[in-house]
């Protein structure tokens, strides 16, 4: 139900109280953690697993891989694969995601083999892994063939593959085709196969192809404040207005909201949450003031803002300004004036990365020698001496 904090203090309550707790109890906690981003509660938890003797349940040892990914730390992720010499199928997917999220695509495809060798027989979480991995690296052909390795193993194709194999025809600009796969579908196309196309759309900015796609959403009925926003975005980049002022508009009749995009950051045991513009922080002078600073050097560097990135209808020196304080970089400034040298940079956003910000934080790292992670709503993204591990390409 989203209430972690309730679900952490009847935990607390449980071991206060002694109850016996299980390895279910741990591999809930964990994954709540993991949810949060709370790495360094959830080490205090995998110590107390150890302390226990519940490292070795496949339960728990699948959250901690989730825990570790999500937190940014897949390093830790491998170590409790590695330790655990019984693997169970939630293992080998936990890992499988945790590798594709972090763009360690050839190590999925050596798990995908490995997993055959030692006769663990996949499941149809097994192939969307397999198929997330290859639409974020855009390998079409490889993506393919495990769309057909599906059949072979007695596993029927549902909308959720349908969704990912028109993601990962989408993102490599294979639009007609992703197309094709949509009229193909066995079953009505979902809310996520059309959103999944339409991302494809504004990636490539097909803005055509996009309407027709909203058009084609909107016969949906109901659906997800999310995907609103991105029939609004769609209609404003074709130039249709009225249209992406009726999709906001259903938003609000519809009593939904649209998600607002929030970055955070874990120091000590305080989560920092910062929104675009924000100057409700305690070091909002200084951030701001790092941020300017920063901002001089990475022109300097050769940065130029791409404000095409923001869609309202305002001046090009308004863009420029509303765009240089997205919610990342007020958390990534936050970091650099309270971090030591040698700590790399975790910063955790619901939504996806802007193509402005991605370019800002390459430039970031490079001027200012740090190791940046970000994690989005879809992978993450190390940045390291202006280079990012999703190669562009997310």
């Amino acid at each position: 139900m989203g209430q972690d904090e309730e679900a952490l203090r009847l935990f607390k309550r449980a071991l206060l109280e002694g109850l016996d707790v299980n390895d279910f109890t741990f591999s809930s906690v964990i994954r709540v953690c993991g949810n949060s981003t709370l790495l360094e509660l959830g080490k205090q938890i995998h110590g107390l697993c150890l302390k226990t003797s519940f490292d070795s349940s496949s339960h728990v040892c699948s959250s901690l891989i989730s825990l570790y990914s999500k937190c940014g730390l897949i390093e830790g992720g491998y170590r409790v694969f590695d330790e655990v010499p019984v693997k169970n199928l939630g293992m080998w997917n936990a890992m499988l995601i945790a590798c594709a999220q972090h763009a360690h695509t050839r190590k999925v495809f050596d798990l995908f083999k490995e997993m055959e060798v030692v006769g663990m027989k996949p499941n149809f979480i097994t192939f969307l892994c397999m198929l997330y991995a290859c639409s974020h690296a855009g390998l079409v052909k490889e993506g393919e063939y495990y769309f057909d390795l599906m059949k072979s193993h007695g596993i029927e194709p549902g909308d959720q593959h349908y969704a990912s194999m028109v993601d990962l025809l989408g993102r490599a600009g294979k639009l007609q085709e992703a197309l094709a796969v949509i009229e193909e579908m066995p079953m009505q196309p979902t809310e996520s196969v059309w959103g999944a196309f339409l991302t494809g759309c504004r990636i490539h900015k097909n803005t055509e192809l996009a309407a027709f796609a909203a058009d084609k959403v909107f016969e949906l009925g109901a659906v997800s404040p999310g995907l609103h926003v991105l029939l609004s975005n769609a209609y404003a980049a074709a130039g249709r207005y009225e249209d992406a002022a009726k999709a906001r508009k259903l938003l609000r009749d519809r009593g939904m909201k649209k998600e607002t995009g929030l970055s955070w950051v874990e120091e000590g045991n305080r989560v920092h949450t910062f929104a675009a513009g924000d100057r409700t922080h305690a070091l909002t002078k200084e951030i701001y003031q790092k941020l300017d600073e920063l901002g001089e050097e990475m022109e300097r560097a050769g940065y130029v803002a791409d404000t095409s990135y923001v869609l309202q209808g305002v001046d090009g020196e308004q863009k420029d300004r509303m765009i240089r304080y997205h919610s990342e970089r007020l958390a990534i400034a936050f970091c650099l004036i309270t971090f030591p040298l040698d700590r790399p940079i975790r910063i955790m956003k619901n939504l996806r990365v802007c193509g402005d910000c991605h370019a800002a934080i390459k430039f970031m790292s490079k001027c200012t020698g740090r190791v940046i992670i970000v994690r989005d709503n879809n992978r993450f993204h190390r940045f390291e001496d202006g280079r990012c591990t999703c190669g562009d390409y997310w």
